[in-house]
């Protein structure tokens, strides 16, 4: 059989997500509860790294370690990838000596590529296009809280980014209404905008995109690699930070969501990310337990 892959959300059915959320939170119950599971055991995570991260590292090790497994951590300077070795070549020998491998890289296409070379299941652990590991903590955050998601209003206000993108195929894969306010010139892909019909929204104005939401998320306005665009998207967003005039007029209980890291004071104002509207830092914790759901699934076929 050949392996399954998570290199967006639409990898797996809207059945097998949801089941997947369900899990992570079991997960998470187990966790607490102090019960060893190991269903990873002799179970080896190859860890690829060309962007850095906190989060991912230590979440994608953690899920490893506590369920019995192991991860090696590989960043550029300790693969011939760094030195130009073709993707392929790589995938086809790491797949032959591990059981998983998780990709955080720049070019999508590097990732599909390396996929489609691989012996074992490959992780999208970020790209330029879309992060959909995020994604799986942000649902089971919003499910913990508020209950199912479908249904729902989700504004997202600030870049068109890969979080956004990855929003856009989440309001597909969970059947909520997105509502993407952004600058005209950073508009998300409108390939991927359209394959979502009838389910976002893409407008400039912020205030109608946040007006009545269930759920309010944002990003950094200048990613990884785009440092040098600082100085003018600092000018250009400054109208689509997330304060707490735009959060009231979201729902009285709507949450605040961010991935982090998040800088105070342009996307977001301290008073949102640290009041009781906010749950950044469970969003946080969640990519633990969702990472695990998802590295089962995949590992266990379960």
């Amino acid at each position: 059989m050949a392996s399954r892959h998570f290199i967006t959300l639409l990898d797996l059915s809207k059945n097998e997500l949801n089941a997947l959320i369900t899990r992570a939170i079991e997960l998470k119950a187990i966790q607490y509860a102090g019960t060893h599971y190991e269903p990873f055991k002799n179970k080896v995570l190859a860890m690829v790294f060309e962007k850095s991260s906190t989060r991912t590292r230590v979440s994608f090790e953690t899920a490893m370690a506590q369920c019995g497994g192991s991860a090696i951590f590989l960043s550029p300077r300790d693969t011939q990838l760094g030195r130009g070795e073709p993707i392929e070549d790589m995938a086809r020998v790491l797949s032959s000596m591990v059981d998983c491998v998780m990709l955080r890289t720049f070019e999508h296409e590097k990732l599909e590529r390396f996929a489609q070379f691989s012996k074992v299941p490959v992780i999208n652990a970020l790209t330029d296009f879309c992060h959909p590991c995020q994604l799986l903590a942000d649902i089971q955050t919003y499910v913990e809280h508020r209950g199912s998601i479908q249904g729902k209003k989700v504004a997202w206000i600030g870049d068109g980014n890969n979080m956004c993108h990855s929003y856009i195929l989440a309001a597909r894969q969970f059947d909520f209404s997105l509502a993407i306010a952004t600058p005209a010139e950073y508009r998300p892909n409108a390939h991927i905008t359209a394959s979502a019909k009838g389910y976002v929204s893409v407008s400039t104005d912020p205030v109608q995109a946040i007006t009545d939401a269930d759920l309010v998320s944002t990003d950094v306005w200048a990613s990884m690699g785009q440092e040098e665009e600082q100085k003018k998207r600092v000018q250009v967003f400054e109208p689509y930070q997330v304060n707490a005039q735009m959060m009231f007029l979201a729902k009285p209980d709507a949450l605040f969501m961010h991935c982090l890291p998040a800088h105070r004071g342009e996307e977001v104002s301290a008073d949102v990310i640290d009041g009781n509207q906010s749950v950044v830092w469970t969003q946080a914790e969640n990519r633990l337990h969702s990472q695990k759901a998802l590295l089962e699934f995949l590992l266990t076929k379960k």
